[in-house]
């Protein structure tokens, strides 16, 4: 057999199978489609698996991808499933620019029971507009207060997550979650022990949007 591999080479192994954003793993890639729909972070960029996270919650996961492309903001990318499977791509937005979208005193309302907040965005300044307007919808109505999970910097897809108090069970946090009018945005917000609080802008989107994949190996 080592006679007719020196001779005729070793047969080089299938390409991993990557046509669906479930199966992307660290180091793949993706191109997202050139639409004007799609806000200048998404728009026509090639954007490279950097890690895959997993946010544990009571009766489900979702796993979460950190995807990096050209520019220097970070996207993030789940997996929605309703009657279809959309795409949701999240940006985390600064605490200066919470207060540029939001009334801080209104934001201040969906941490108060029973959790039924209502907000609405501000007229964003010009050198915000063209950074944030496609991610965010005129008026936010809130439909899930407090929920509690964990986030784990780990990828458990088709894996149950550490259980031992004494082991590496993720992150522990609040989640509350708005959406707008028509429900293809969405205001996300995580507060962590200590009050670190994660305000993240999502956006969902059909799955054709990412137009190709590059497996990495």
């Amino acid at each position: 057999m080592g006679f007719f591999n020196s001779i005729f080479g070793k047969k080089a192994p299938p390409l991993r199978e990557l046509n669906h954003p479930s199966q992307l793993n660290v180091g793949d890639m993706i191109s997202i489609d050139n639409s004007f729909a799609l806000p200048t972070q998404l728009r026509g960029q090639q954007l490279k698996v950097e890690a895959v996270n997993t946010y544990e919650f009571e009766r489900r996961q979702q796993a979460e991808w950190v995807l990096k492309g050209h520019g220097s903001e970070t996207i993030y990318l789940s997996i929605e499933e309703d009657d279809e499977t959309y795409l949701a791509f999240s940006l985390k937005i600064s605490r200066s620019q919470v207060e540029q979208i939001f009334d801080l005193e209104q934001f201040s309302t969906l941490f108060d029971e029973p959790g039924h907040a209502t907000l609405l965005t501000q007229e964003l300044p010009a050198d915000t507009t063209n950074q944030l307007e496609q991610w965010l919808g005129k008026k936010y109505h809130q439909v899930t207060f407090a929920a509690f999970g964990y986030f784990h910097r780990e990828d458990y897809r088709n894996l149950k997550p550490p259980q031992d108090a004494n082991g590496a069970t993720g992150e522990p946090f609040e989640y509350y979650l708005l959406l707008d009018d028509d429900e293809s945005r969405a205001l996300e917000v995580e507060v962590y022990e200590g009050g670190d609080t994660d305000v993240v802008l999502t956006l969902y989107r059909p799955i054709t949007d990412i137009r190709d994949y590059w497996p990495s190996k």
